[in-house]
């Protein structure tokens, strides 16, 4: 074995052990309790100063060497065995050590997802813990937010290598990969948009065809949550409308906000408009679910019958039936923008079902 230099810096790690080695030799026992914890509290405070575990084993050796020649006969036989035991109770309490540094690092971590995401802490205060986690929260920020048919966490093999994926393509770009609420989240610099996009590519398919929602780049420390607010909400409003896309951006979708900035206007317009279709047979559902494919298809009636398994007979009755019940005629361009106006806010606001 190579010789190695036991400097100062080890000394305190390996103090006592040269005479435990000797002590449990004389008689032949194994190491007592007393001395099995002495060498685990210094394998901890051994992983507590950073040094390498395998330096210390190979320093834990070394020391052993200079105790061979003082053993004669059986106490030289169970050298080995005493050299066992010591170096494993040393490398139980430097590991120890190590698993909790790792849980405290999970936890200051996810403290700070916490706060980031709901824009809790002291905003100062927050900007510096976020250094440590790769993000500079001066700068623009935008969040990805993924979610599939299951809830993910951190420690999730789909998690990890969506992680891998982007460390491996765009290496250290302050890109920080998170879960929150069983949903993936990638929050990376504003001007880093193919980031964001290739996240979504690698979660859709991890996900096995969930939807990512983006939302937009905005600066300082409530950017992020911001951001990522908006990511939530075009969710919600991707499954109010039924928008199946695989990637939703936000910035395509302010309409829709914009329409229900107002939800008492938008819903005195729904009841209004498509309060009559409730005196329908079977309701104002099938009529409204009519109206959503007529408008999806460009006022198309024969591709509008198709998707929902109408003939086009049907289709044409059903227009005629809600040009009568409302006084508004779909096919009409004046009336068309009020019906589909009307029919949007219906979604948005999950009218009928949920009355408004």
């Amino acid at each position: 074995m190579a010789e190695l230099d036991i400097s100062e810096d080890y000394e305190d790690y390996l103090a006592g052990y040269a005479d435990i080695l000797t002590g449990a030799c004389a008689t032949g026992r194994r190491l007592v309790r007393d001395e099995l914890e002495a060498l685990r509290g210094r394998g901890e405070r051994a992983a507590e100063a950073g040094i390498g575990l395998r330096t210390l084993i190979h320093a834990h050796l070394v020391t052993a060497q200079a105790v061979r020649p003082q053993l004669r006969g059986p106490a030289a036989d169970h050298l080995l065995a005493a050299i066992t035991q010591a170096v494993d109770a040393f490398a139980e309490g430097y590991e120890r050590a190590q698993r909790l540094a790792v849980r405290q690092e999970e936890a200051a971590r996810r403290e700070f997802i916490d706060d980031l995401l709901y824009g809790r802490s002291d905003l100062g205060r927050l900007a510096e813990r976020a250094e440590r986690f790769g993000l500079i929260l001066a700068h623009a920020h935008a969040v990805a937010v993924a979610q599939g048919a299951e809830p993910y966490d951190d420690g999730y093999p789909v998690t990890r290598g969506i992680e891998s994926s982007l460390l491996a393509r765009f290496g250290d770009r302050r890109i920080l990969l998170t879960t929150k609420d069983g949903r993936l989240i990638c929050i990376a610099p504003g001007d880093e948009s193919d980031v964001l996009r290739y996240f979504a590519k690698q979660a859709y398919a991890a996900t096995d065809g969930g939807q990512v929602a983006i939302g937009r780049a905005h600066p300082g420390v409530g950017g992020v949550v911001h951001s990522y607010e908006e990511a939530l909400n075009t969710l919600d409003l991707a499954a109010r409308m039924h928008l199946d896309d695989p990637v939703l951006h936000a910035a395509d979708l302010l309409v829709y906000p914009v329409l229900t900035r107002d939800r008492q206007a938008m819903a005195d317009l729904v009841r209004t408009v498509l309060g009559p279709l409730q005196q329908a047979r079977g309701g104002a559902q099938p009529l409204i679910d009519t109206l959503t494919a007529y408008f999806d298809t460009g006022c198309v009636a024969a591709e509008a019958a198709r998707r929902l398994s109408l003939s086009v007979r049907a289709m044409t009755y059903r227009l005629d039936r809600i040009h009568k019940l409302t006084g508004s005629d779909p096919g009409d361009p004046v009336h068309r923008y009020t019906l589909q106006t009307a029919v949007i806010g219906a979604r948005l606001l999950g009218w009928p079902e949920e009355g408004v």
